[in-house]
C-alpha cells in the first residue's frame, strides 16, 4: 500500500512538472512569435519610407542614379521575403532576411551620406522628416530587434534546460536562431579616420 502512494505522489509530480514545463515553453514561444512580429513591423515601416525618400532625393541628386537604383533594389529584395512568424522557425530563410534588411541598412546609409552633398536638399522639407522618420524607424527596430533577442534567448533556455528539454523533444519544439549581425567580425576592427 505504502508502495502505491509513493508511486502515485511520484507520477502526479511528474505530470505536474511536465505540464508547467509545456506551459513555460508555449509562452516563450509566443512571446518570441509576438516580438517577432514587432521587428516585422519596424521593418515594414523603413520599406514603406523609402520610396518616399527616394523620390525627394531623386529630384535634387538625379546624376546619383547609381544609389538611388540599390536602395530600390535593396527595398524590393526586402519586399520579396515572406515575412511571416514561421520565418523564424527556418534558419536558413531567416538568415536571407536577416541579408536583405542589412542590406537596405547599407544603401540608406549610403543615400543618406550622398544627400549631404546637396545643400538644398538637406534643407527641403520632406526630406528632413523623412529623415527624422527614417532615423526614428531604425531606433524602434534597434528596440524591436532587442526584444526579439531577449524572447530567443529566454526560450532558447527553456527548451535547452532540464526538463524542459525532455519536454520540448517530446512536442518538437527547438532552438531558435537569433538575431545575430552578418559581419561581427568587422565591428571587432576599429574604424579608419583619415582627415585628408
Amino acid at each position: 500500500m505504502k508502495t502505491w502512494v509513493i508511486i502515485v505522489v511520484l507520477a502526479v509530480v511528474c505530470l505536474g512538472a511536465a505540464i508547467l514545463g509545456f506551459n513555460r515553453i508555449q509562452s516563450s514561444d509566443e512571446q518570441v512569435k509576438a516580438d517577432w512580429s514587432e521587428v516585422l513591423n519596424q521593418f515594414q515601416r523603413r520599406a514603406d519610407l523609402v520610396p518616399n525618400l527616394v523620390n525627394v532625393v531623386k529630384g535634387y541628386a538625379a546624376h546619383e542614379k547609381e544609389i538611388l537604383t540599390q536602395v530600390t533594389e535593396a527595398r524590393a529584395k526586402v519586399g520579396a521575403i515572406q515575412a511571416t512568424p514561421e520565418l523564424i522557425n527556418n534558419p536558413e530563410a531567416f538568415a536571407k532576411f536577416a541579408a536583405a534588411q542589412q542590406e537596405l541598412s547599407s544603401s540608406l546609409g549610403r543615400l543618406l551620406a550622398v544627400a549631404e552633398n546637396y545643400p538644398q536638399l538637406k534643407a527641403d522639407g520632406v526630406f528632413r522628416d523623412l529623415q527624422a522618420q527614417l532615423e526614428g524607424t531604425e531606433n524602434r527596430i534597434a528596440v524591436a530587434r532587442n526584444r526579439f533577442i531577449e524572447a530567443v534567448k529566454n526560450y532558447n533556455i527553456t527548451v535547452r534546460s532540464f526538463p524542459g528539454n525532455i519536454i520540448a523533444r517530446m512536442f518538437g519544439y527547438s532552438v531558435k536562431p537569433p538575431f545575430a549581425v552578418e559581419n561581427e567580425k568587422d565591428l571587432a576592427k576599429p574604424p579608419i579616420v583619415d582627415f585628408k
